[in-house]
This record gives C-alpha cells, structure tokens and sequence, in this order.
C-alpha cells in the first residue's frame, strides 16, 4: 500500500489558510497546522483587552481553524529568531515597518526546517497571486521558494494553476485538477469556496493579522528605536506599543496613557516597572512614564494625565505620582489645555 502522504499547512487564522489546508485535506493527504507567533500578531491582543471590542470573538483563530479542520496545530515561538527579519529585511519594508516578503521567506523556511525534523513529505500555504502587493506577486511567489529553501515543496493549492507543477503535483501526491488558479484582491472566490465547504463562521478577510502592516504601530515602534539609538525590542516592549495613547512631549520620556478601562486594567500588570501616575480628585487613566523624568518634567507628566482625566475641565486635578522605589507624592495640577498638546507629542 502506497504510504499516506503529509504536510505541513502553514495556518495564520485568516480564511485563505483555512482553505488552503481544506483543500489537500481533502484529497486524502493527512495535514498538520504550524503557527509562528512573533509577538505582532493582531489578534488576540487589543480586542480582546478593550471594553469597546468586547463583542469580537475572544479566541485564537488558527486554533479555531485547526478545530474546524480537525487537525493538529503547532504553535512556535519564534521571538528571537524574528528580530532579524524585523531589523534587516534584505528585500526592504512595505508601506510600514512590514517586511513581508522576507517574512514569507523565513517563516516557509521555519517550516522546511520543522517538515525535515518531523518527517512531513511538503509544505502548503494560503497564498494568492496578486492579492498582497509585496511578497504576493507573480514574480515574489518563486523568491520565497528559492530563498527559503522550500523549492518545488511548496504548494500554493489556492492559485495553483497559476504557478508552475510542484513536486507533490507531479509526482502524483496531489491531484493538480482538484487545486484552484485564484488571483488578485478580490475575496469572492474565497467566500465562495468556503461556502462549498461549510464553513461560515471565520475571521474576516481583511486586513492582514500583523501590526508591523499599521501605520500608527509602525510610528510607535520607529519612535521607540530612536530614543534608545538602535533598533532593539523585547516582548513587553511590542506589547505595550499595542495599548494606550502614547505621547512623547519630551526626547527622554514617553507617557503610555491608558484609554478605557480595559487597557487600564491591562496595564496595571506592568505599573511596577515603570513610574506612574492616576488621578485621585476625578475618575482616569493610569498613565506609565517610558523613561527619565528631570526637572518638571513629572508635572507635565501629571498635567497630561490630567488632560485625560474627567476632571480635564477642572481648574485643578489631584494626581498620585507613584516611583520606582514605590513612593507615592501627590500633586495638585491643572490640566493641560488641548490646545497645547503640539500633534508632533501624539503618536
């Protein structure tokens, strides 16, 4: 008897994974899920931190997907190894501080790497030609194959038919009839097929699932290198460029200010590693202090948090400074104006 072939789907949550996998599963070849976490994944963070969000579904949609398809996931950590990327992308970044193309490459050779170990046969992804303008074109699909080392093991079933013969097409592991030629931006086709499976309940088609894709993130993360003078990061630091307005109306300090009561209650997780600040007279935020304060700078700090406060229409704001050392002082200060908060401070 001919051995059950295997692959390895590499599933973001979004539909067009969802698919791609449904797709070889269904011709017969058992299909195991792998999900690189970077730590800029969009979901799973802010909406299901704030109070307005709280009508989105609270889950991780690639284990929902791996739920529906019945499949193994395998969740990698792959933090460190990703900075690289995120610094240096040797095919530059798109519209933000997104390196897509050498995103796709590394994460495919993550994979190859994880196939070769586990004695997986190929490696299925949901790409699309034409449908993301950096690492999703006509002439980027065979970069990602040359370059992460998957070669002709990678199989796009989506927009197959576009592309030239695979290996587990020609050698007859799947059948390349049964695959699709979608291409472009267009999701109806998508939606369609997913309909023709059953599926209706999925994450929206939209977007993209990374805030280095956000043009506000990106600002806040550039902002970040340059204060320290270098391009560097750690886990709490992408968290915490994902909550709160941020302000920066001095080079040496940033204010991370605390919009609703949810990204409140999320960061007084963190409220012991930084200096900070709540209002006391009026209900408001919990304002962290990112940095060195000097001078008056701590008022300034206590008249922004303040400004955000209920009691921004006050004449005066009763607002408890508390240090790294755990001391608290109070302040008696009136809130900063609107219109002298310079946009340049808003990031």
């Amino acid at each position: 008897m001919t051995q059950q072939k295997k692959a390895v789907a590499l599933i973001s949550g979004g539909l067009d994974s969802l698919l791609a996998a449904k797709v070889i599963q269904e011709q017969g070849v058992h299909v195991e899920g792998i999900n690189f976490y970077t730590g800029f994944c969009v979901e799973g963070h802010t909406h299901a931190i704030r109070k307005k969000d709280r009508k989105k579904p609270k889950r991780n949609n690639a284990l929902w997907v791996a739920e529906q398809l019945g499949i193994k996931l395998h969740i990698v950590d792959i933090i460190e190894d990703y900075k690289e990327v995120v610094f240096n992308p040797r095919h530059g970044y798109g519209a933000n501080l997104n390196p897509c193309l050498d995103c796709k490459i590394f994460m495919v050779g993550k994979a190859l790497e994880w196939m070769q170990q586990h004695g997986f046969d190929f490696i299925v992804t949901g790409e699309v030609v034409g449908q993301r303008p950096k690492s999703q074109r006509k002439d980027t699909m065979p970069v990602v194959a040359r370059e992460s080392g998957a070669g002709d093991l990678l199989l796009r079933p989506l927009c197959a038919k576009n592309l030239p013969e695979t290996r587990p097409e020609r050698e007859g592991w799947v059948n390349r009839e049964e695959l699709y030629g979608f291409n472009g931006r267009t999701r109806k086709p998508q939606i369609a097929l997913a309909r023709q499976f059953g599926f209706e309940d999925y994450a929206q088609p939209a977007g993209g699932c990374c805030f280095l894709t956000d043009a506000q993130y990106s600002v806040k993360l550039a902002d970040l290198w340059n204060s320290r003078g270098r391009k560097s990061y750690d886990l709490d630091d992408i968290m915490l460029l994902k909550v709160g307005r941020h302000l920066r109306p001095r080079p040496h300090f940033k204010l991370i200010i605390s919009r609703e009561e949810g990204e409140g209650r999320f960061l007084q997780g963190y409220r012991k590693g930084f200096v900070h600040l709540t209002t006391v007279s009026h209900a408001g935020p919990l304002t962290l202090v990112d940095g060195t304060l000097c001078g008056d700078d701590l008022m300034l700090a206590a008249r922004l948090t303040a400004r955000y406060s209920q009691g921004r229409d006050a004449a005066q704001v009763e607002v408890e400074a508390t240090g790294l050392d755990g001391k608290t002082q109070h302040l008696r200060v009136a809130p900063l104006p609107a219109d002298e908060i310079p946009s340049e401070w808003l990031l």
